[in-house]
């Protein structure tokens, strides 16, 4: 008997307490609560600005995690076979310096492929369409690798380049999920987290306490008992409501205290900005490395282009 008297007491100490706050919240939510007791305005506002924080997290990792995604700017249309990803462009124009005849050009251009596939990026399937351009007429020249054709040499250039702004893209986009899309991830799932759990126990505690004082003010029948509250107004409360109440209002403050410098260690700390920092810091190392690699490109193809120019201005002439 001692036994279960105990569990009553210990079930009733477990459950009565969400079954009291869950009484509150649907009173106050159908209109049946005139005094509810209200948070700080300071708390309010940091509330504010830590949904607002949340919700810049969410909004910049929706679009920036795609930087995880290889093939975030690769061309939905394109469809390239299980040979044209097998080898690298440096690799595939390596074969062709050595290939001697029109028959090992072709046979370089679909050399077994390699373990891993090659990356599935918008300049890499440019430089693979390059160099099979430069492939295709030179083989239509019908003077295998040795051809000097201007285009076909501009390809070849423009294949080797394209596929280095590939790999410094996939070095910038691994860049940014170190330093970037893991340090906002990690503010999102664990420090704004950990601002919304100490919230929702500020609200607990909060409908904890006006639950005791809708209890205590409604007689010892509970709500609906025949004490009513404008009958207590006046009346003095017992040692033991009052002690029911100042508890209830030590645990509000106590958890309200302990939001506030949580949602203030949140909205201080330095790392979101330092991880915003590293992100613009790898897209500008990015692109400075495409512009020097393009930068020393283009002066061979202009090259090239004025060469062709000439020859075709001296032809014209001749005829």
């Amino acid at each position: 008997m001692d036994k279960f008297q105990a569990f009553g007491k210990n079930f009733s100490a477990a459950v009565m307490p969400q079954f009291n706050r869950t009484s509150q919240y649907v009173r106050e939510q159908l209109g049946q609560v005139d005094d509810k007791t209200e948070l700080p305005p300071d708390y309010i506002e940091l509330e504010k600005r830590v949904d607002a924080l949340k919700q810049v997290h969410q909004q910049m990792l929706q679009v920036t995690s795609q930087y995880s995604h290889e093939a975030y700017d690769y061309p939905a249309n394109l469809r390239e076979s299980f040979n044209d990803l097998g080898r690298t462009v440096s690799e595939k124009v390596n074969l062709l310096s050595q290939a001697h005849s029109a028959t090992e050009a072709a046979a370089a251009m679909t050399a077994p492929p390699q373990a891993k596939p090659q990356p599935k990026t918008f300049s890499h399937a440019i430089a693979r369409a390059s160099i099979s351009s430069s492939q295709s007429l030179r083989q239509a020249d019908g003077a295998g690798s040795g051809t000097q054709d201007p285009l076909a040499s501009a390809l070849e250039k423009y294949a080797i380049a394209s596929e280095k702004v590939g790999e410094a893209r996939l070095t910038q986009d691994a860049a940014i999920q170190a330093r970037f899309l893991a340090g906002w991830s990690t503010t999102l799932n664990t420090s704004l987290n950990f601002a919304t759990r100490a919230r929702k126990q500020v609200e607990n505690s909060r409908l904890s306490l006006d639950a005791t004082k809708a209890k205590v003010k409604s007689g010892p029948f509970g709500i609906g008992g025949p004490k009513k509250e404008a009958a207590l107004d006046d009346e003095p409360l017992s040692e033991e409501a009052r002690a029911q109440i100042e508890a209830a209002e030590d645990e509000f403050v106590g958890q309200t205290e302990e939001a506030v410098g949580v949602m203030k260690n949140v909205l201080d700390t330095p790392e979101p900005l330092r991880n915003l920092a590293d992100l613009i810091a790898a897209q500008i190392e990015y692109h400075k490395k495409a512009y020097e690699i393009l930068s020393e490109l283009g002066p061979l193809v202009d090259q090239l282009q004025v060469e062709q120019e000439a020859s075709y201005r001296q032809s014209r002439e001749g005829a």
